[in-house]
């Protein structure tokens, strides 16, 4: 049986649209459960917001995200994770690049690396930093 690692991405009331956006970039299919939906109300102005949200797309990409209820402390802090696409070719990660930098601040630009084909990092408008590249086998000598 496999066992997969998704990341599971907290938010402050815009998780829908982000996983509305991831779904645009990468495909699959989105699947959001609100507050209301699971019966778990805690303020009236929270009922629309995600108890549980995913992305699934056929290509093997696998993202979740929620709304942290205001009740809740949160602080996402500064560069606490990298959510990291490896692709097989140059031209797969140029597309999803190239969608994902809609509103997004670009850290490095796409482009050769001495580690990779292709190598870039971007800030998206939802404050997740999102590394993509072209995974190639590693050779240690």
């Amino acid at each position: 049986m496999p066992v997969h690692t998704t990341p599971h991405l907290n938010f402050r009331g815009d998780a829908r649209e982000a996983l509305e956006f991831y779904s645009s970039v990468f495909g699959g299919q989105l699947m959001v459960i609100t507050n209301e939906d699971a019966q778990s109300v805690e303020t009236p102005d929270e009922a629309h917001q995600v108890k549980f949200g995913q992305v699934l797309g056929d290509n093997g990409f696998r993202i979740m995200a929620y709304d942290v209820p205001a009740s809740v402390p949160y602080d996402r802090g500064n560069a606490s994770f990298f959510v990291s696409i490896r692709g097989e070719s140059t031209e797969e990660i140029s597309g999803l690049w190239t969608r994902l930098t809609e509103g997004s601040t670009i850290l490095d630009d796409l482009a050769p690396s001495f580690f990779s084909p292709a190598y870039g990092m971007l800030s998206d408008r939802f404050g997740v930093t999102w590394v993509l590249d072209v995974e190639v086998a590693y050779n240690p000598a």
